[in-house]
């Protein structure tokens, strides 16, 4: 019995020892206060202090707007989390949302009742929505291209929110694409609808790819209305379209512009439509710094000044500036992109200064402009699927590559569907996945532009895709740019008023 007694007086002993060296768990403050264990730091560190009266607490103040507000106005550091309304809690699940919103505009045109988890087994087929994924990797650990053997599905989190492997039946069909196409492209971040079935063997069975609808004609109620002629919205104007760069890359000359402004003075458009860039980071001689004038200075002497100029001497008309990522006049490197400053333009009313991408409307007529590269960007990333079609919309340009490329916008309702960047250009654009919503087509993205401006490095172009016009007018460095009249509404459809010509610069 005394051994147990000496026993049991031992164990309680150690555990009041080590209820000593823990240390004491307290209530945490509703002022946001860190409570400091002294008694645990080193001993050198407490012998270095200052003498002085002791800080009790180290208080850390929380900006407001960024997580939960902070007690303190005289903090010495600051906190920034991230911000938990809900409008950041839905940018930072973009990439989910567009899954979510084309799963009811798939639900809506073909009359879905029900989608289905692609990674669930099932004996009957079922129709799923996700985004085009690539697992495969080369050597390097990149992403490689898109290949048939390599093509996932990544479902929303309402459905699964996993990925897996598609395999194509030898007989698959494609219901609603233009006709003549006889296949679809699919790039990663492509949103699809497919019907098939997992059987259970590790991939989905795709039968059927259902095209996603376009989007409707424009009904011209885009609010950014810039009027060429404000006492008439229905009044013909004509328009220049011109894309950077603005000189070749053997000099800083910008000769090409300067021609520019003759035809501009010459032919006295109602609007001039200019994309950047308008100086460019990738200039050789602004690569190298091999410049003696500040690039601010440059733009103002060399683009806006002659602007303003063509503007004294043409009362009426107006001017729209668009930057690009390679603008190092441009405060921000990332896409979607902000307007250029109004110091380059003293707030001029006659230069209308937009972001990257742009919708507007001039009168009646509504345009989109983007001034990157996302037609070869597609055509980079993008993979073809043949298949028989079924219920097909008669097109025109059905067959034709370029039409098709554009469409993918039309049918993606995004300026830039891709996601992530193709590797091998993905030093041309620094996508910002928490501001997709603005590389919408459209302000209420339901209704797709008359108009739509992609500059390219491909051939130069002017396609009708549905009811809207696709002009590539190429780069003013190569010589050429675009010319758009527009002529009065009467009674026909938007895009029969419209008429676009491709036209090389005056040697």
């Amino acid at each position: 019995m005394d051994t147990i007694a000496a026993l049991k007086a031992k164990i309680q002993r150690d555990i009041a020892k080590e209820n000593t060296k823990r240390p004491q768990h307290r209530s945490i403050a509703t002022t946001n206060t860190a409570m400091v264990n002294r008694s645990r730091l080193p001993g050198n560190i407490m012998k270095s202090t200052a003498p002085g009266p002791r800080p009790t607490s180290a208080q850390v103040k929380v900006e407001e707007g960024f997580g939960e507000p902070g007690p303190s106005s005289n903090s010495s550091v600051r906190f920034r989390g991230p911000a938990k309304d809900a409008l950041s809690r839905k940018s930072r699940s973009s990439l989910d949302d567009r899954i979510e919103e084309f799963s009811e505009i798939v639900r809506e045109h073909y009359g879905v009742v029900e989608l289905g988890d692609p990674t669930s087994s099932s004996d009957d087929d079922i129709t799923v929505i996700g985004r085009i994924v690539t697992d495969s990797e080369t050597a390097d650990g990149t992403l490689s291209k898109l290949a048939e053997s390599s093509v996932s599905l990544e479902a929303s989190r309402a459905n699964g929110g996993s990925r897996i492997a598609l395999r194509f039946d030898p007989a698959l069909t494609i219901r609603g694409g233009p006709q003549g196409a006889g296949g679809l492209g699919l790039f990663p971040g492509s949103i699809v609808a497919l019907k098939g079935k997992n059987g259970g063997g590790g991939w989905f069975l795709v039968k059927e790819i259902l095209s996603l609808p376009p989007l409707k004609p424009s009904s011209s109620s885009i609010k950014s209305e810039i009027k060429a002629d404000p006492e008439n919205e229905s009044a013909p104007f004509s328009m220049y379209v011109a894309c950077g760069p603005y000189t070749p890359d053997a000099d800083l000359s910008y000769k090409p512009w300067r021609a520019l402004v003759k035809t501009l003075e010459a032919a006295k458009p109602a609007v001039t439509l200019l994309l950047g860039p308008f100086i460019d980071v990738q200039h050789p001689k602004i690569k190298t710094g091999d410049i003696d004038i500040p690039p601010a200075d440059l733009f103002r002497s060399l683009i806006i000044k002659p602007l303003k100029a063509y503007l004294d001497a043409n009362p009426g008309s107006i001017a729209i500036l668009v930057p690009s990522v390679r603008d190092i006049i441009s405060t921000q490197a990332v896409y979607p992109q902000g307007e250029l400053g109004v110091e380059y333009t003293a707030s001029d009313p006659r230069i209308h200064l937009l972001p990257n991408p742009a919708c507007f409307s001039i009168n009646d007529i509504t345009f989109g402009v983007n001034s990157v590269d996302v037609v070869y960007h597609l055509r980079k990333g993008e993979l073809q699927i043949r298949g028989k079609e079924i219920d097909s919309i008669p097109d025109n340009y059905g067959a034709d590559a370029m039409a098709n490329t554009c469409r993918h916008l039309l049918q993606q309702r995004s300026f830039y569907p891709l996601f992530p960047v193709p590797f091998d250009v993905s030093h041309e654009v620094n996508l910002s996945v928490s501001h997709l919503d603005g590389l919408g087509l459209s302000e209420d993205n339901n209704s797709a532009p008359d108009v739509l401006i992609l500059p390219s490095r491909l051939k130069q172009f002017s396609k009708l895709v549905h009811a809207t016009t696709a002009i590539n007018p190429s780069f003013l460095s190569k010589g050429t740019f675009a010319k758009i009249i527009v002529n009065p509404s009467g009674d026909v459809a938007s895009m029969e008023r419209i008429n676009v010509e491709i036209a090389k610069l005056d040697a």
